[in-house]
Parts: structure tokens; C-alpha cells; sequence
């Protein structure tokens, strides 16, 4: 049963006990009803704008994605900028986005390349170097606070 139902079932209720709402009891009982009756309406009201703006969000992803596509070719199956299917098991292990600090494009990079110490983006051509030299992983960070 919804809410909408449980409350006109209560509101059923207490008419039928015949409380004179002039004493009071009856008057609480019915500014208590009278408040859940706000209630649930104010309830119903977020639920139907929730749904409300659920759709709109889509619709403005669906814009959103038609102008990436225009724009850059982007499509929605391709993984960050690489150009591989997040389906196609191209890469194996993580991939790691980075922005290029002239052009701000964002560069996809595995481990391997990061092991390079450098690559040029694919953008500008820019060199863009990684020095991983006191890095903390999450697995080093893990097994410290076990000690």
C-alpha cells in the first residue's frame, strides 16, 4: 500500500470513531493528520520531479553525446581517448588519464608507458614526462597501516 493509500485509510479510520474534534484529543488527531496529509503530498510532489528531472538529465546526455560525436568523433564505447573499445579487452591492467598541460587534451596512459618515464601527446606532440619516484601506491599505503 502507498502512502497516499495508508493515509486516506487512517483518514477513513478516524471518521469512522466519531471523535469530536473539539476536545482535545480530537483536535491533535487532526492537525496530526492534516500534517501527514502535507506530507505526502510534498513527498509526491519530489518523487514526480525526481522522475521529471530524471528524464531531462537523459535527454540532455543524449544532446550531450550527439555533440561530442559531432565535435570530436567521440563515441560513447570508446574508453577516456585511446580509441579502444572498453569491450575489445585491447588493454589489460588499469589505464590512467592525464591531461596535457599545453593543449589539455587527456592523454591515456597504462603502466607500461608510465615505466617509459615519457611519451608525446598525441595532441600537440608535447613530451610528457612521469617521474614516479616516491610515489606511495595504495597497496604500500595498505600494508604500512598494518605494521
Amino acid at each position: 500500500m502507498e502512502m497516499v493509500e495508508k493515509l486516506a485509510y487512517l483518514k477513513g479510520l478516524t471518521e469512522g470513531l466519531g471523535l469530536d474534534e473539539s476536545s482535545k484529543e480530537g483536535k491533535v488527531l487532526r492537525l496530526v493528520i492534516d500534517l501527514l496529509d502535507d506530507v505526502v503530498l510534498a513527498i509526491a510532489d519530489v518523487g514526480e520531479s525526481f522522475v521529471m528531472m530524471g528524464e531531462e538529465l537523459e535527454s540532455i546526455e543524449e544532446d550531450m553525446e550527439e555533440l561530442l560525436e559531432d565535435l570530436y568523433g567521440y563515441d560513447n564505447d570508446d574508453c577516456c581517448c585511446c580509441g579502444c573499445s572498453e569491450d575489445s579487452g585491447t588493454f589489460e591492467g588499469e589505464l590512467y588519464e592525464v591531461i596535457c598541460p599545453a593543449c589539455a587534451d587527456i592523454v591515456c596512459v597504462d603502466e607500461d608507458m608510465l615505466d617509459e618515464g615519457e611519451i608525446n601527446c598525441p595532441g600537440c606532440g608535447q613530451t610528457l614526462e612521469f617521474d614516479l619516484e616516491g610515489a606511495i601506491d595504495s597497496y604500500d599505503l595498505d600494508n604500512a597501516s598494518k605494521q
